[in-house]
């Protein structure tokens, strides 16, 4: 996927008035996410998703232990400045159901396996756990 095609998607679902606050919404997301995948499922994610946040992807933030929802999306929030809670839902959720747009439902599904239950919600895809 294009840079701009990726960012655009974020951008709109984030509803972000610009570029500049989809792209630091995707690389602490992504980032944050990296943290949390290994192996050859990060791979293949990083190869759908544009260089520069595939590059992001592969090369994390280090996770002591793999966040509950609800903790990713807070430390969403506390890598982002001025955000809240709430906003980085927003922008958990319009970067992941980006990502998962990319990547298709069976890697998609392949990267919810690897995270805490209740991802696939932050992804936009609580259908696919529930047809496995």
């Amino acid at each position: 996927m294009r840079w701009e095609v990726f960012l655009e998607q974020v951008r709109e679902r984030g509803e972000y008035g610009g570029r500049r606050e989809a792209e630091r919404a995707a690389r602490t997301v992504l980032a944050l996410l990296g943290a949390h995948l290994v192996g050859q499922v990060r791979a293949e994610l990083a190869a759908r998703l544009p260089e520069t946040f595939a590059v992001i992807l592969l090369n994390p933030l280090q996770a002591a232990e793999p966040l509950s929802p609800e903790r990713f999306v807070r430390a969403t929030a506390a890598w982002i400045e001025g955000a809240t809670e709430q906003t980085a839902a927003w922008d958990v959720g319009a970067v992941l159901s980006g990502a998962a747009d990319a990547a298709g439902d069976d890697l998609t599904r392949r990267v919810l396996l690897q995270l805490p239950p209740g991802y696939d919600l932050l992804f936009g895809r609580a259908e696919l756990l529930q047809a496995a």
